[in-house]
């Protein structure tokens, strides 16, 4: 009686460490699965009761357009343009401030990263500035950088870049301090180069809050476009929302406005694969 109790005592662990064992691999699938439903129906009861409000004028048309103006709308900037252009030409000018940007700010952010994250002195000559500049709003800045720098596309893509440096800064920082230590001293005792440890060791470390600060980066640079496309611009998503506000074609500001969430979304999406492609054991350890 012993032998079999203890027997089915050693089934019973064994069955109970795999399924243990198989509840990690099963949960992600199942949350995803869940966020995916719990996102689609946020977005369906939001159409309806968008719908249902000018359906039923609860909203005037004129500050609240139905999905179905929004649409046609859409076709229409999509074909015969709004304001001298179409949206894909509107859209390819916001495109080419917000990447020039964001490389500009890429290759000054992440320099500077490195200096606050590696060094003392670094963190105390850059860390006063990028505190600074970090709860400036665009706005409060954009007079004086038209002053210096004019109104033509240097000013705009200025003012996108600065709101978009703090972000990167505060994660490269973080990231390269957050290096494990003796992945540092175990390159350092094989005889790499200090240059070796940065390349080899700091910069795989730190890639993945780089990544996560360009995605905070394009966020804020997107916020942004809005107020630098006010200055002088001719093309531009942001233009075109603001040259339909002013003459109340509200089903084009509303289209304006769904077209940067969905291409924020998009670049969001494209900054999470290349995460998982680069650093793939993020948040998995």
């Amino acid at each position: 009686m012993t032998l079999v109790a203890d027997d089915i005592s050693d089934r019973a662990a064994i069955e109970d460490e795999t399924t243990h064992a198989e509840t990690p691999v099963r949960a992600p699938a199942s949350r995803h699965r869940h966020r995916l439903v719990a996102s689609a129906a946020t977005i369906i009861v939001l159409l309806a009761l968008w719908t249902a409000a000018s359906a039923f004028g609860l909203v005037s048309a004129l500050f609240l357009p139905s999905p179905i103006a929004v649409a046609k709308a859409f076709w229409n900037v999509a074909t015969t343009g709004f304001v001298d252009a179409t949206l894909l030409q509107h859209l390819v000018a916001s495109l080419g401030r917000v990447f020039a940007a964001l490389f500009a700010s890429i290759i000054v952010a992440v320099p500077i990263g490195f200096a606050i994250g590696l060094s003392p002195i670094g963190r105390g000559i850059f860390d006063p500035i990028i505190e600074f500049l970090r709860p400036l709003p665009p706005l409060a800045y954009l007079p004086l950088v038209i002053i210096w720098f004019g109104i033509g596309e240097a000013s705009k893509i200025i003012v996108i870049a600065l709101a978009m440096l703090a972000p990167i800064v505060i994660s490269t920082a973080a990231g390269v301090a957050g290096t494990s230590r003796d992945r540092i001293n175990a390159a350092r005792s094989l005889g790499a180069s200090r240059l070796q440890v940065l390349g080899h060791v700091v910069l795989p470390s730190a890639i993945g809050d780089i990544l996560t600060g360009i995605r905070i980066a394009l966020g804020a640079g997107w916020t942004t476009l809005v107020a630098a496309e006010l200055v002088a611009a001719s093309r531009g998503v942001g233009f075109m929302i603001q040259s339909a506000a002013q003459f109340l074609v509200t089903d084009v500001v509303l289209l304006g406005i769904v077209v940067i969430a969905a291409v924020a979304f998009a670049l969001e999406a494209v900054i999470r694969i290349l995460q998982r492609f680069f650093v793939p054991w993020l948040g998995k350890t």
